[in-house]
């Protein structure tokens, strides 16, 4: 079910993750990804996997949550694991007609699932253990550079942040109006993928109805509020780097000088 996606949602908590400074989070998130891309040999692919594991038990968030998140692309995952096993090189362990299972291409298939689950696990951390508002502060401190160049930065990163929030608010709306056209009879699941296709237009057109006066209702409200872009703003929470970000921070680095040494490591 689609309810049943939580990418996106904030989990309030006391965690380790919850504590950190959410400029240092969003950062070391980046790091992540980075190194996630780097890693390409079996052994710094395990760090990538153990570190994930590790940012998981520091969030304080329930597995359960984390499943939910990647539910949505478990079939993409699937189907790149089934394409990469199909493109290595060396000699056949497995011959089927045209096609060839090799032990690069098994490598392939680990390297980038494991990647690609790694990447939408450490997203949801960060949503998992970091509020809207502190990821605005966030994001308006880093970029606050732009100003520079005359870039309205709070602008940028209110648009990213209500981007962010209300992707579950869009698929709840979503899950409201499949229910409401099954309730008329309407079948997305049985069918040829041309009429599969055709029922979801009764789902896209009052989605982009509803999420166009959703955003008409909240230009009102910032407006009845008196919001106005540009202007100079104070912070109710003012951000401080604290012992944990270090300790997050060097933790980050010895995980890419593992990665990177392993990786020199398996080529000779």
């Amino acid at each position: 079910m689609l309810t049943d996606i939580t990418f996106g949602q904030y989990i309030p908590g006391k965690s380790y993750l919850h504590k950190l400074d959410p400029r240092a989070k969003i950062l070391l998130t980046i790091a992540m990804i980075v190194v996630t891309f780097l890693a390409s040999s079996y052994i710094s692919i395990t760090m990538i996997l153990m570190s994930t594991i590790l940012l998981i038990l520091l969030s304080g968030v329930p597995m359960t949550s984390y499943f939910k998140s990647i539910k949505f692309i478990l079939f993409i995952a699937l189907f790149t694991s089934i394409m990469n096993l199909f493109y290595g090189s060396g000699e056949p362990l497995v011959q089927l007609a045209c096609l060839k299972i090799t032990a690069d291409g098994i490598k392939n298939t680990i390297v980038a699932t494991t990647r690609l689950l790694s990447l939408i696990m450490v997203s949801s951390a960060l949503t998992f253990t970091t509020s809207p508002n502190d990821l605005t502060v966030a994001i308006e401190r880093l970029i606050t550079p732009l100003k520079l160049l005359k870039v309205d930065v709070r602008s940028i990163a209110m648009m990213m942040t209500i981007a962010l929030r209300f992707v579950p608010t869009i698929i709840g709306e979503t899950q409201k109006i499949m229910n409401a056209q099954k309730a008329r009879g309407a079948s997305f699941e049985t069918g040829s993928l041309l009429s599969r296709a055709k029922a979801l237009i009764p789902i896209i057109v009052p989605l982009f109805v509803s999420s166009f006066k959703r955003a008409f209702e909240l230009a009102t409200a910032m407006e009845c509020r008196c919001y106005q872009s540009g202007n100079k703003v104070t912070h109710m929470k003012t951000l401080k780097i604290s012992a944990l970000d270090f300790i997050a921070i060097v933790g980050t680095i010895i995980l890419y000088i593992g990665v990177i040494f392993c990786n020199h490591l398996e080529i000779f």
